[in-house]
């Protein structure tokens, strides 16, 4: 089970991901796409959205740091383990609780806004759980261990994460970390895989053709340089 956890299923999850962008990119790129509610409600929308995707990318700028700069940089920089961890327990949480406001008011929105509500697919479904599933996880097994300097996640996950890259992943450091974190890093593989084939598939998509495109020029046009109209096809009046 340990080598199906930790030394195959972050593969799996990788090749269900790279499948799936690629095949949503071929066959399916006119649902590349978020599939936005925004004309069916708004005023919701412009305060849920922002909040979950600041709160996001907070999270995730959290899991990029924390798993992939060794601990000897940060002692560089002065920060040591306490520290790190007082930071990574604040930032995380307040980084987590902002994401899980945005999901709870973008869910309570599908459910409480009628067309909204229609438009929602049991692949959003889905994906909420998925989101609500990982987000909550971290974030509790970081408060069941907030005392003193906190688990150090960084001298077993992290390494073994790093791993993952070089095609030599420990997985016999998995074997003591908590059970809170192997769930919320099995949850979060699944969710990886599950990406392309639900609408967070627009987080690989950058407009990078329109930095580079010319620029559109919109100009007034002079009434009197406007040609006839033509006549309106239609029914002929009778009479005078």
């Amino acid at each position: 089970m340990t080598v199906l956890l930790w030394g195959a299923l972050p593969y799996i999850a990788f090749a269900l991901l790279v499948a799936g962008l690629v095949w949503r990119y071929r066959y399916d790129k006119y649902g590349w796409t978020t599939r936005s509610s925004q004309v069916y409600e708004s005023r919701l929308l412009n305060i849920a959205s922002p909040v979950f995707h600041y709160g996001i990318l907070f999270v995730l700028a959290g899991h990029l740091v924390g798993l992939f700069v060794p601990v000897s940089w940060t002692e560089t920089f002065g920060v040591d383990e306490h520290a790190y961890h007082l930071l990574s327990l604040y930032g995380g949480t307040a980084a987590g609780a902002l994401t899980v406001a945005g999901i709870g008011l973008l869910v309570y929105r599908r459910r409480t806004r009628a067309p909204v509500f229609k438009a929602t697919t049991a692949n959003d479904k889905a994906m909420y759980l998925l989101l609500l599933g990982a987000i909550g996880l971290g974030m509790a097994a970081k408060l069941a261990h907030a005392g003193g300097d906190g688990y150090d996640y960084r001298r077993t996950i992290a390494p073994w994460a790093r791993g993952l890259f070089t095609l030599q992943p420990d997985t016999a450091l998995m074997t003591g970390v908590p059970v809170l974190y192997q769930v919320h890093a099995v949850v979060g593989m699944v969710l990886i895989a599950f990406v392309p084939y639900s609408r967070l598939v627009h987080m690989f998509s950058a407009p990078v053709p329109y930095l580079f495109r010319p620029y559109v020029v919109y100009r007034t046009r002079d009434p009197r340089q406007l040609g006839p109209r033509p006549e309106r096809r239609g029914w002929e009046r009778l009479g005078g």
